[in-house]
């Protein structure tokens, strides 16, 4: 049944190597820096998130993590763990959220909201732990680089909007991996999603779901107002390159500073991984860009942070 439901959530993303590779990140988990904490931001089982904290006394800068799958509930947080261990091992706070996904509750509006909710959470964080708020960029991966630009997009809803928040947490930049931020094209170029982006969207007539995409797709709210940066294989047949190249036009032509890193035969899961030689160094520099930290003094790639730990 397991395998059944990531054949849906993780169809063909990149063939054999891409399962292993996701695979490879979910058993990697234990092997690198636990949460510090795990906390609940609402009253659903899934509305939780794990909380890595760097070292010193802070207060520290912070990372939104959000796992994509397809937004399904089949697959959960545990392979973005590498990538918020490699990020507070650089100096940054990471907040690696879970939220109702298809299948588990998820859909319109709960999937948008949980996200929103989650992130605005960390201002409760705040009060308990030495977090600079003042410094917040989100990264997510496939679905969650979707949820990732809207997250960052979500201020200019308007308040007759159904995904509106009152005050949302401003959020510094975006780091895109595999993230699809035009929907609608989206499914156009891969087709076998759009049972899920439909769901998403809270199905009803083709007229509904687009009126819902108005407030959900990122590009329909362009210009985000903050950089972006995007990180995505060549090779990749769940988030074609060429659809990233598309939504990096549109953003700009709408006034974003925007930047794409292409990762040489890269596949779905490449994007994502900390130990890749490209998708590494990239994502840790562009969220300490974003961040204006500096990398900590003998970490000055990714990769020095598990060297570190696998020599102790």
């Amino acid at each position: 049944m397991v395998v059944a439901l990531l054949a849906i959530a993780l169809p063909a993303a990149a063939g054999a190597q891409g399962f292993k590779l996701y695979y490879d990140l979910v058993s990697r988990e234990p092997k690198v820096a636990p949460a510090d904490h795990r906390i609940y931001y609402g009253s659903e089982l899934v509305h939780f998130g794990d909380l890595r904290l760097p070292k010193g006394p802070g207060p520290h800068p912070v990372a939104i993590v959000i796992h994509g799958g397809a937004w399904s509930s089949s697959v959960a947080l545990h392979y973005t763990s590498p990538l918020s261990a490699e990020l507070t091992c650089m100096g940054v706070a990471t907040w690696n959220i879970e939220y109702r996904r298809l299948g588990g509750g998820g859909g319109w509006p709960t999937t948008f909201q949980d996200v929103s909710a989650a992130a605005d959470f960390l201002r409760e964080l705040a009060k308990r732990f030495p977090l600079d708020l003042s410094r917040v960029v989100v990264t997510g991966h496939s679905a969650g680089g979707q949820l990732g630009l809207w997250l960052a997009a979500r201020h200019r809803l308007p308040p007759t909007a159904t995904l509106h928040t009152p005050n949302p947490l401003p959020i510094r930049g975006v780091v895109a991996l595999a993230g699809p931020g035009d929907l609608a094209r989206f499914i156009q170029e891969v087709p076998r999603y759009t049972d899920a982006v439909n769901q998403l969207f809270g199905g009803g007539t083709p007229e509904q779901i687009a009126a819902r995409m108005k407030e959900g797709s990122p590009v329909e709210l362009l210009p985000l107002g903050v950089p972006q940066v995007f990180v995505n294989g060549t090779k990749d047949t769940s988030v074609p390159l060429e659809l990233v190249e598309e939504f990096v036009a549109k953003a700009k032509e709408a006034g974003d500073t925007t930047t794409l890193i292409p990762v040489p035969d890269g596949q779905h899961f490449e994007s994502v991984d900390p130990a890749n030689p490209v998708a590494g160094p990239a994502i840790v520099r562009s969220v300490l860009g974003m961040l204006g930290v500096k990398a900590p003094r003998g970490t000055h790639e990714a990769g020095a942070c598990r060297a570190a730990r696998k020599s102790r």
